[in-house]
């Protein structure tokens, strides 16, 4: 008996990780969720799923990150009325961050169609609503760690802490073999792998003996220098630092669960040992400000849950709950410390902060995990001058500022040796859940130090994976491919046309004359012609 898995999403891409796996007449889903980045990419989250969401017997959540569980309710909505399980704090995650997420479509889409009435355009629907979200919640299961659950049609799953956040786990798979006598398959779904060094968690765990390993690699292509908590919290003091000095505001653009409470803790700790100048530290996202409490709820599973109860009383600490309070840090000035959402600043209040303070030279953004292609996190990263938000065009002259210890990911080194420890591997390990420069360098390692060459796959977005006897091989999909794979990674028209309009700007401000202006305006006219 063959197992096939339709990759639908985490393909050459580090988000919309979606699975499904057909296997002794059942059809399970293992994760759902969105896509961020470029505009191409993230108009799947728009379109129908790539396959009958009434048809699914079960799904099975690894965690509560958007870019696994964000569709969730769509699905639910598209007429899944199957169960949908997961560990307990990754529905309790769930249970606030997805409506989160549907407000967040709600207030963009309501943005996006007055645009689209003043120019002509059609309006457009959110992908889900936070109602729509709390409906789906009544279809959630608790999991416990490492314990079975059947599936039905010989299957079962259990969960293993993956060390990433709060609820998360790698996923064990076994499908019964054809006949009595023949072992069962074994897969392991990584999830998102989490790194040595964090606050609140050990390291990720799993089984051995295995004919398959879907296995996240991030950051396949970068190994980041051994740390620790305390090493860590010596690169923040420094930036912090550097921030006060400048005079302006310290931004940082932060993952409202998990990432926020880490970087809470570090600077409250760093505050009171005097490594660093006093400041009020506000946390402007409502998300994050429940999310806190979810972690306090379970910090008998955490590592360092105690560091959780500091935040509530913390005098530095400021919570702005509502939309007016938010608005008003805008008219603060010196160096203060801003948390928001989202992560790789693609929404939420972030980006009317850095609407505010990217122009200034006193200000200092500080991004504190991975920034997919695409995102405006990135485009900053990458030394963008200029960037556009809400549709205006902001120059950057602010310092922007990286540190990669606070990752939620595992670096290369850390999936080596994790995808070591699950040995044997008898099929192959696939790579996913990354971007192709990060595949193009994992790959060959894990061909020469986990399994042969021939063993290791790359799937992209459509491509089946098919299981049978310890051997695993690349399928193409029977129908066409909802994005064909060069337009899966790397910028797209949207981008290209965003960085041209605020260079056509720069040129026409660094002009002469207005007869030089004329001259520019009128050889792009010259070359629209041509073109049409």
């Amino acid at each position: 008996m063959a197992l096939r898995i339709h990759v639908l999403g985490a393909a050459h891409v580090v988000t919309g990780s979606c699975y499904l796996f057909e296997a002794g007449g059942r059809r399970i889903l293992v994760d759902c969720g969105m896509f961020q980045g470029t505009k191409t990419l993230k108009a799947l989250n728009y379109g129908p799923f790539p396959f009958e969401a009434e048809r699914l017997d079960a799904v099975l959540l690894t965690h509560a990150h958007i870019d696994h569980s964000g569709l969730i309710p769509k699905l639910v909505k598209a007429g899944y009325r199957g169960p949908i399980y997961a560990t307990r704090p990754t529905i309790d995650l769930c249970s606030i961050m997805l409506p989160d997420s549907g407000h967040i479509q709600e207030m963009e889409v309501e943005q996006l169609n007055r645009r689209n009435a003043r120019s002509g355009g059609e309006p457009v629907e959110p992908i889900y609503t936070a109602e729509d979200a709390v409906a789906a919640m009544v279809q959630f299961r608790p999991v416990d760690y490492g314990r079975w659950l059947d599936l039905g049609g010989g299957g079962r799953a259990r969960w293993w802490n993956a060390g990433h956040m709060l609820g998360s786990a790698s996923i064990e798979m076994e499908f019964a073999g054809a006949g009595g006598d023949e072992k069962p398959m074994r897969v392991l779904m990584s999830g998102d792998l989490g790194p040595d060094a964090k606050l609140f968690h050990p390291d990720p765990d799993g089984p051995v003996d295995l004919d398959l390993v879907v296995c996240e690699a991030t950051y396949g292509d970068r190994d980041r220098p051994d740390t620790t908590v305390g090493d860590r919290r010596a690169e923040l003091a420094e930036e912090v630092r550097a921030a006060h000095a400048r005079g302006g505001p310290l931004l940082i653009p932060c993952f409202a669960v998990e990432r926020t409470q880490e970087i809470l803790a570090d600077l409250l700790d760093l505050m009171d040992q005097g490594a660093v100048p006093r400041a009020p530290i506000f946390l402007d996202s409502p998300l994050a400000i429940r999310a806190t409490e979810v972690f306090r709820r379970h910090a008998g599973m955490l590592e360092a849950g105690g560091a959780l109860a500091r935040i509530d009383t913390a005098p530095d600490v400021r919570f702005t709950e509502s939309v007016d309070q938010s608005k008003a840090l805008a008219r603060l000035r010196g160096f203060h410390i801003v948390i928001a959402a989202s992560g790789m600043a693609e929404a939420g209040r972030i980006r009317h902060h850095l609407k505010n303070h990217l122009w200034r030279s006193t200000t200092t953004v500080l991004f504190v995990g991975y920034q997919a292609e695409g995102t405006l996190g990135r485009i900053l990263r990458d030394g963008a001058p200029s960037v556009t938000i809400h549709g205006d065009a902001v120059r950057v002259k602010a310092a922007i500022r990286i540190i990669e210890s606070y990752s939620g990911h595992a670096d290369r080194g850390e999936v080596l040796a994790w995808l070591k420890e699950r040995g044997p591997i008898r099929g192959a390990v696939a790579l996913v859940h990354a971007e192709e420069r990060a595949l193009q360098a994992f790959a060959p390692v894990v061909g020469t130090e986990v399994v042969s060459p021939d063993k290791v796959l790359t799937p992209r977005l459509e491509d089946i994976i098919e299981l049978d006897r310890g051997t695993a091989r690349l399928v193409l999909p029977a129908h066409p491919r909802r994005l064909p794979p060069e337009k899966v990674s790397g910028p797209d028209w949207h981008n290209d046309s965003a960085s041209f309009l605020l260079d056509l700007k720069d040129a026409l401000d660094r002009a002469a004359d207005d007869r030089a202006r004329g001259v520019i305006l009128r050889r792009l006219k010259k070359a629209l012609a041509e073109a049409t």
